[in-house]
């Protein structure tokens, strides 16, 4: 498989050219870049995060300021307010993160904090009674506000960063266990056993297979912690069944249903390819008649599912698996998509399931050339 970072179109020289002239290039998470300070605002576990504190925040002062001698605090109106400051604050800063990310750090937090306090005074010049005209008696009036919500909104981007911080070791801890799952040394030593006896009989087949090798560690030695275009995944994944095809010849079928797969969704590099093997391992190779293994790719509205199904084994394994590709891609997911992102297993009809579901999120840069598969090369 071709490196991805190697095939750039006309528009993306031109686009790289313009913008080394008109200042460096920003650098990415994975040269050592600092994490950005507007959390994810798109993503629907860091709306849960920021609406659920405040509407409670709420509720825990309606029930403490009448303890505290308060005779009237109007409660709802207030909630009203806080969300809407809230939810319009998350669907401004959803797009202009992309835009703000990778600028000055004070530039970041101008964004983070500015938008929230100019909803603020949108909504309490709308929604409340100001006092009677006069500038000093304005801003005494808003000025609280303001600064109430910059604090708020400091205090849940401050705690959304942390969070993303220490996700950090688990990142590295799951990408580990992944690269350390999917090496298995009998995938490598059997590859190279078919490799071997396809050397006198057929050499150019057996330079192929190996072609297809090198592509696979290629990528499984790459860092996984970008994003990929799901036309390369799923290249992979062919990949990596033609050589399984060799092994296990007729015993292996494969029928791909990707009529509706958007080929420019992005997902976390070697995330499908694990679930393929898997297949592979407990469906086709246990069973001494052929097997085929089904791979469904469509987008439904705004997310992309994945099913893969293969046959159950006709008796029960003596050693029952550990899950681990299954608990390693889930938990990628989590990391990579929060709350969005699902993986769910189901076995009926002879047939085992696992589908794969997480948001249509586009490819910044459709590249116009992708090398495309062909078992033959």
């Amino acid at each position: 498989m071709s490196d991805p970072g190697s095939v750039v179109s006309a528009e993306g020289m031109s686009a790289g050219a313009s913008a080394q002239a008109s200042g460096p290039p920003r650098r990415r998470l994975t040269d050592g870049a600092d994490l950005p300070v507007l959390p994810d605002c798109c993503n629907l576990g860091t709306m849960v995060r920021v609406l659920l504190p405040l509407n409670l925040g709420v509720v825990l002062l309606g029930w403490l300021l009448p303890a505290a001698g308060v005779d009237y605090w109007p409660m709802l109106e207030t909630a009203l307010r806080v969300d809407a400051v809230a939810a319009a604050s998350l669907l401004t800063l959803c797009p202009l993160r992309r835009s703000v990310n990778g600028a000055p750090r004070w530039a970041q937090w101008v964004v983070g904090l500015g938008v929230p306090s100019a909803f603020t005074v949108v909504v309490a010049v709308a929604s409340a009674q100001p006092p009677a005209p006069g500038m000093a008696v304005f801003a005494t009036w808003l000025m609280p506000r303001v600064l109430l919500a910059a604090g708020v909104a400091w205090a849940l981007i401050e705690y959304l960063r942390l969070r993303q911080l220490s996700l950090q070791p688990s990142q590295a801890e799951g990408r580990l266990q992944a690269l350390q799952a999917r090496i298995r040394p009998h995938f490598l030593f059997n590859s190279l056993n078919t490799v071997l006896g396809l050397m006198r009989s057929d050499p150019r087949k057996a330079e192929r297979t190996l072609e297809n090798l090198a592509d696979l560690f290629r990528v499984f030695m790459k860092d996984s912690r970008e994003l990929v275009p799901l036309d390369d995944e799923v290249l992979l994944c062919k990949e990596y069944l033609t050589i399984e095809k060799l092994r296990l010849a007729d015993r292996l079928g494969v029928r791909w249903e990707l009529d509706g797969m958007p080929g420019d969704a992005l997902l976390p590099s070697l995330l499908l390819q694990p679930l393929v093997e898997n297949a592979v391992h407990h469906g086709i190779e246990p069973n001494q008649a052929p097997g085929e293994i089904r791979v469904s790719i469509v987008k439904s509205g705004d997310r992309v599912r994945v099913e893969i199904a293969n046959p159950l084994p006709d008796a029960p394994p003596t050693r029952p698996g550990n899950h681990m590709a299954l608990s390693n891609v889930r938990e990628r997911l989590d990391l990579t998509f929060d709350v969005e992102g699902q993986l769910e297993t189901s076995s009926a009809d002879g047939q085992f399931r696992v589908i794969v579901q997480f948001p249509y999120r586009k490819e910044r840069r459709r590249r116009n050339a992708r090398r495309p598969f062909d078992p033959d090369r």
